[in-house]
Order: C-alpha cells, then sequence, then structure tokens
C-alpha cells in the first residue's frame, strides 16, 4: 500500500530542484527552509527519513554527519570496493543497506522515505519510472544532484563539478539544519583545493589525461560535467574530453589516440579489477602509440573518489601528487 503523508506536509516536501542554495522562511513552518535545485526554489521541512543512491548521495550525507537521519542508501554491488575504502566506512555500517542494484520507487516507498537523494538518469529516471514528479505524488521529497542539472528538465545548468559539490553540501546542510557543519566542510574542500593548485609546476602545458572507467567496443569516460573533469583541472592536468558537454558517455577509440593522453585514470570498482582494465588497453594495438600506454603512466582510482562527493578533492590531491612525481 503506498502510504499518503498529510497534505502540509505533503506541500512543505515538494521535489527540491536548483542549483545554488537560499534559505528563507516559510508561512508554514519555522522549520521549512527553501533551496534551489536544476532551477526551481522549493520549501519543504527537514526530513527524517532521508534515502540516498550510490556512493554520491551516501557519502555527501555522511560527510555532514547525518547518518542518524537516514532511513538507508541503495548501492550497486559494483560500489561495494568504494564502501571498503570509504572513510565513512563505520556510516555504511550503521544504515541500512535497501538494495544492491538501482533505486527504484517501490524501495523508496517500502522504506516510507520522506526524502530520496539521487542523480538524474544515474538515479532518477524517466524510463525506470523513479522521477521526482512521480515521488511528490506520493508526498515524498526529492533533491537531484547538481551536477546533474545540465540533463535535467531541459534546464541546461552548466554548473562546474566541483561547484557542484559544494552547492549540494550547503543546500543539503541547510535542508537539515545543519548550516554551520556544511560550512565548514565546505571551506575546507576549497582550502585544500586551493593548497593544491600551488603546486602545479611553473610554465609548460598541463598534461593530458583520459578517464578510462569501462567499455571494450567503446570506452566510457568523462565528460566535463562529470566529477572527474574538476578533479583532472584542479591536479593540474586537462581532460582530454573536455569539451563534451556531457557527463559520464561512451567516445570512440579514435578521438582517444588523436588526443594522445599522457596519463590514464582507471576507474576501479568491482566488474573488472584494475590491472585487468590496463591489460585491456595495452592489449589495443591503437593505443600503442599513445605516451600514456607507452609510459604505462596510469593512476587508479577508486569509484569512490571519481563520482561528485567530498572525496573528489582527495582525488584531485592523489592526482596532483602523481602528476608532480612524473614532473608534470
Amino acid at each position: 500500500m503506498i502510504m499518503k503523508r498529510p497534505a502540509s506536509l505533503a506541500l512543505a516536501a515538494l521535489l527540491l530542484t536548483g542549483c545554488g542554495a537560499s534559505v528563507t522562511p516559510s508561512a508554514a513552518s519555522p522549520t521549512t527552509v527553501t533551496v534551489s535545485n536544476c532551477g526551481q526554489d522549493v520549501a519543504y521541512a527537514p526530513p527524517q527519513r532521508a534515502l540516498a543512491y550510490d556512493v554520491s548521495g551516501a557519502e555527501k550525507m555522511f560527510a555532514l554527519g547525518l547518518a542518524d537521519r537516514m532511513r538507508g542508501y541503495v548501492m550497486n554491488a559494483l560500489g561495494d570496493p568504494a564502501i571498503a575504502g570509504s572513510p565513512w566506512k563505520a556510516d555504511y555500517a550503521k544504515v541500512e543497506r535497501l538494495g544492491t542494484e538501482r533505486i527504484t520507487r517501490e524501495i523508496v516507498v517500502a522504506a516510507k522515505a520522506d526524502w530520496v537523494l539521487a542523480g538524474w538518469n544515474s538515479g532518477f529516471s524517466e524510463e525506470r519510472g523513479i522521477t521526482p514528479a512521480l515521488l511528490r505524488e506520493n508526498g515524498i521529497a526529492s533533491y537531484l544532484h547538481t551536477e546533474t542539472c545540465w540533463g535535467y528538465g531541459g534546464a541546461g545548468l552548466d554548473v562546474p563539478p566541483l561547484e557542484a559539490l559544494y552547492t549540494d553540501l550547503a543546500n543539503i546542510g541547510r535542508v537539515f539544519g545543519v548550516e554551520e557543519r556544511a560550512t565548514a566542510l565546505v571551506a575546507e574542500l576549497k582550502g585544500r583545493i586551493a593548497a593544491l593548485r600551488k603546486t602545479w609546476p611553473a610554465g609548460g602545458s598541463p598534461a593530458r589525461v583520459f578517464v578510462y572507467d569501462s567499455g571494450t567496443d567503446q570506452p566510457f569516460t568523462a565528460g566535463r560535467h562529470a566529477a572527474p573533469h574538476d578533479v583532472i583541472e584542479s591536479a593540474g592536468g586537462v581532460n582530454v574530453f573536455a569539451d563534451l558537454r556531457k557527463g559520464w558517455t561512451t567516445v570512440g577509440w579514435e578521438p582517444v589516440v588523436k588526443a594522445r593522453p599522457e596519463v590514464i585514470v582507471i576507474v576501479d570498482y568491482a566488474d573488472r579489477p584494475a590491472k585487468d582494465k590496463i591489460a585491456f588497453l595495452e592489449s589495443l594495438p591503437q593505443l600503442r602509440s599513445i605516451p600514456a600506454v607507452q609510459n604505462r603512466r596510469y593512476l587508479v582510482m577508486s569509484y569512490g573518489d571519481a563520482v561528485s562527493g567530498p572525496r573528489n578533492v582527495k582525488a584531485a590531491e592523489d592526482l596532483g601528487a602523481y602528476l608532480r612525481s612524473i614532473g608534470r
């Protein structure tokens, strides 16, 4: 049976959709806040039974100390290594895991969640029947990762991935009434990125970096709207597919060869070991001429570091250290 909440609460829990946040008191409730996510301003009451999808959602919540406000999380089993290596491993153990595949409307409703955090097309999906609008019909509020706003509802918002991360942390902090904690966390992350930028070598062109997630016939990689784009730029490199106005997407091998990457970032999760992905890349005759393969310059990056979340800063620091180690 689908549980309906009182109309006043359902109204307060309208879809949370926009980039950049503002807090305004509501006439209905002194605890109601308004934030902007993917182009719309929405007011709703602080959630008590939040549900997060994937590493991106879970770790934004954990980093803000909100594990006790969560009903649970859903994560594909491919993300299990990211949990094992997470600085919030204890929170993962404390919060119930409600699914090991994709998030579904059935899971959300059965959990009696009052707020859902996920990305557009990575969690929410018209095709799979779980959208903010459909959840709202059941009195369940939603928040979309700002990183995915560029592809949502025609909003076409072009927010750099790290700025999107900072926006999400600030917005979630306001929604849950932990603004000071969110402000301090964002300041810390920005400070670490600023310190990292000071390590860039003077002069010369930045190292060309290709992100290899998966794929054999066509590689799955990161465009300008995916978190690794800003990870690479913050580390002092350049994403060879920076011109792609997409998030995670497929490309051909020919553009990879043409880009002549000097470093390849291998995204590591449970489908295939990173060493197997490297062996595959080195088996492709067309890649043998690119500098990264010739010099065997690979950096293995956890899936948890590569998707939008607070670990992006650590990922940038790790990549920066690697680039410095090869003189770039």
